[in-house]
């Protein structure tokens, strides 16, 4: 028995690894695309706008779909999930976003570090607060000195850049919009663990991350108008597709692994992907530096020492 949940959990851990991966993918292309438009904002737009009709065309044709839709919505009716607990999709809208804004000038690999550098905080204190349905976990010190080690990563990757008002802004775009994924892994298990549907939870995820983007969409027409120009290339649109893998593969994960070890998994991908992108396909107008690799083998580092465990609880698992 202990032999096959041992092998369950490497492969909810693969799962979380390959959603890394396909994360990173997913800001390359939403930021090739935000190049192209010649806004962040728009790309955002029209990446989840993608996603979310995929699963809402698809979903209420299944089955199962029919099925996580109306338990989702007597979880909501019975306030066995409470309406809160369904705007994971909100931090999601922020991380688009920020792809579209910022990997163009800052690449993947910076990019990554950055959100990666929230991601291992904002896993420390959701696991605390046992927000997630993994339910609470103790902040080690192995888990605060691999954050602060992340930390140290992103100063490493900005190298001579740090001075720069407008690139530092550009970073802390990304680690503030790394901070809310643990927060939406958390708040898409639950609303997964309600629906018993991993794709129902992507849905609902889209769903608000819609809503938030379409009101920022305004915003940035009302300022800075239409887009002027519409890049040709297929894929540059496919960036929804991509998302919905990664959010169904964290929700169905997050319970069995936890918040925390959910994002040092993806994490991983991440980085991995990152640095393979800009190596082979740098965004436009970058170039993966020595100084970003060194803050990726850094962060990676911080990934494997959060990971850890404290004497106690390998002497209790």
């Amino acid at each position: 028995m202990g032999a096959d949940n041992g092998a369950v959990k490497v492969g909810y851990v693969v799962v979380a690894v390959v959603c890394g991966g396909l994360l990173a993918v997913q800001g390359w292309v939403n930021g090739q695309l935000g190049a192209g438009l010649g806004d962040g904002v728009a790309a955002a737009a029209i990446s989840t706008l993608g996603g979310l009709v995929v699963l809402g065309v698809v979903l209420p044709l299944t089955s199962s779909g029919r099925r996580g839709i109306a338990r989702f919505r007597d979880g909501l009716r019975t306030r066995e999930l409470l309406w809160w607990q369904c705007l994971g999709g909100v931090c999601g809208a922020l991380f688009i976003a920020g792809q579209g804004i910022a990997v163009s000038t800052l690449g993947v690999a910076l990019f990554t570090v950055a959100a990666v550098t929230g991601q291992l905080l904002s896993g420390l204190l959701v696991d605390r607060a046992g927000i997630g349905p993994g339910g609470q976990q103790a902040i080690t010190g192995w888990r605060i000195l691999g954050a602060a080690i992340a930390v140290v990563a992103v100063v490493v990757s900005l190298n001579g850049d740090i001075g720069a008002a407008g690139k530092v802004w550009l970073v802390i775009l990304p680690a503030v919009a790394g901070f809310g994924l643990a927060w939406q892994s958390a708040m898409n298990g639950l609303v997964r663990q309600t629906a018993g549907n991993s794709f129902l939870a992507a849905l609902v995820n889209f769903g608000v991350a819609m809503a938030t983007l379409l009101v920022a969409f305004v915003v940035d027409l009302a300022i800075r108008g239409w887009p002027t120009r519409a890049p040709s290339e297929w894929w540059l649109y496919t960036g929804g597709l991509y998302g919905i893998f990664v959010i169904s593969g964290g929700v169905l994960v997050v319970k069995a692994i936890g918040v925390l070890l959910l994002s040092l998994c993806t994490v991983a991908g991440q980085l991995g992907g990152a640095v393979l992108l800009d190596l082979v396909v740098p965004a436009r107008g970058t170039e993966l530096t020595v100084a970003s690799v060194l803050g990726t083998v850094i962060t990676l580092v911080a990934v494997v020492v959060a990971a850890i465990p404290e004497r106690s609880e390998r002497m209790t698992a």
